[in-house]
């Protein structure tokens, strides 16, 4: 409670390193803000051709929107999926490279990746416009998606939360233990494949044995992803059990990445 109320406290602080980051996301490039919506289409268009066109995977049509476009559905799996990655190895780099003002002034080192994760949030929420535009393309009637984005902004924040503790954790050890970055970087493309983004999770079901099955889906990012299908593909509301999963895991990790982090805060200064 008190690492909240000075997070709270210092909220106008926290409000100001998140515009830094968003002013020096795309600082000097001649696009700017316009590859917040070119990156995740051309990752769309190279998995849709690799995995859509060429690996030939079958999709269902979304169960109440009867959408059936593998690109659309791919986009609904790697939305979420880029916010975390980004979100995580942004926040790996944030104490050091903020290691000056560390040094310099006391503050609570919070909301050095906090306000990584909350520009990142700006940019999913551009995103995700792009990917109610494309669906608006296909034909869908605006209000039939409409009721579905409130409970895809919800489950955003939840995700927002997971992805700050996890951060938390991941920038104070890789202070600590440089070789973080790297190995993170090896896990975090086995991750990527262990959640069913450019597949459907129908082909592991089938092919899994019961063990191997459990394991998978103990995977948060499995419900991540699921949920947000169900919300933005289908049009159905997930199932209970699932919302209380994700939630359970957004909040068990924010609340042990901020201990972690004031676990081994305190030398921080000398470290960096």
């Amino acid at each position: 409670m008190n690492v909240i109320t000075e997070i709270v406290q210092s909220r106008e602080l926290l409000t100001n390193l998140t515009l830094r980051e968003l002013r020096g996301k795309y600082k000097r490039s001649l696009l700017g803000w316009t590859w917040s919506l070119l990156n995740p289409i051309s990752m769309m268009v190279i998995y849709w051709v690799v995995f859509g066109v060429l690996f030939g995977a079958d999709i269902e049509p979304g169960s109440n929107s009867g959408i059936l476009s593998f690109p659309i559905w791919l986009m609904c799996g790697l939305l979420p999926w880029n916010f975390l990655s980004q979100s995580l190895t942004g926040s790996m780099a944030t104490l050091i490279g903020n290691a000056g003002l560390i040094r310099k002034v006391y503050f609570p080192r919070e909301l050095l990746p906090f306000s990584m994760v909350l520009s990142l949030d700006v940019s999913l929420l551009i995103e995700m416009g792009v990917l109610v535009l494309f669906i608006f393309v296909l034909g869908t009637p605006f209000y039939g998606l409409l009721p579905w984005l409130i409970p895809a902004v919800l489950l955003i924040v939840a995700l927002t939360a997971f992805a700050a503790g996890f951060g938390l954790m991941l920038a104070v050890a890789n202070v600590y233990f440089r070789d973080v970055q790297y190995l993170f970087g090896i896990l975090l493309n086995i991750w990527f494949y262990a959640t069913p983004i450019v597949y459907p999770i129908s082909y592991v079901e089938e092919r899994a044995p019961d063990w191997l099955l459990l394991l998978y889906k103990a995977n948060p990012m499995v419900e991540y992803v699921g949920i947000f299908r169900s919300l933005l593909y289908d049009w159905t509301m997930p199932g209970m059990q699932s919302v209380l999963y994700v939630l359970a895991w957004s909040v068990a990790m924010l609340v042990g990445g901020i201990w972690v982090f004031r676990r081994f805060e305190g030398r921080l200064a000398e470290e960096l």
